[in-house]
């Protein structure tokens, strides 16, 4: 079963996601989006991916509540910079933090948490140093980016992945 549906849960992920997209659950429309699931998660194989396995799903959920409110208070800050609410001077930056964190998958997800937070973008990894680089639309105090990713994201996620 595995060598012909490599990575079933994807598979039925983008069966899902084909027919969420076409609005339908007709034959014609389920027909080819069984044949991208299946072709979608064989093509998967060809990346040799590595193996993981979450360590602490109850972890995931606290990381996830996390970046919801980290989300929607950044969609509110963002809104009032836009309307120019607060009339003082914003200065945006880059800020560089050291990270503990090594493991690929948990750092897509930091990609992922970082860049979809409104007002913050994933610039660069420095594998050899650990270095991350984002920048910050509003950056005030570039202690206070380092502690929220060192303190809030980064635990989790070391928990989660390592």
């Amino acid at each position: 079963m595995t060598r012909l549906l490599p990575f079933p849960i994807l598979s039925c992920g983008l069966l899902v996601l084909w027919l969420l997209l076409n609005q339908t659950i007709s034959l014609g429309q389920f027909l080819i989006g069984c044949v991208l699931a299946f072709a979608g998660g064989l093509s998967l194989t060809t990346l040799q991916l590595p193996r993981e396995r979450v360590r602490r799903p109850s972890a995931v959920l606290r990381l996830f509540a996390l970046v919801t409110v980290d989300i929607i208070r950044s969609n509110i800050a963002v809104g009032r910079i836009i309307l120019g609410l607060g009339r003082r001077q914003r200065t945006s930056g880059f800020v560089n933090i050291p990270l503990d964190l090594r493991n690929p998958y948990a750092l897509a997800v930091l990609a992922c948490i970082i860049t979809s937070t409104p007002g913050t973008l994933w610039v660069s990894f420095d594998r050899q140093k650990g270095l991350l680089m984002i920048h910050v639309l509003d950056l005030i105090d570039e202690g206070e980016w380092i502690r929220t990713i060192k303190g809030r994201y980064e635990p989790h996620l070391l928990e989660i992945f390592e």
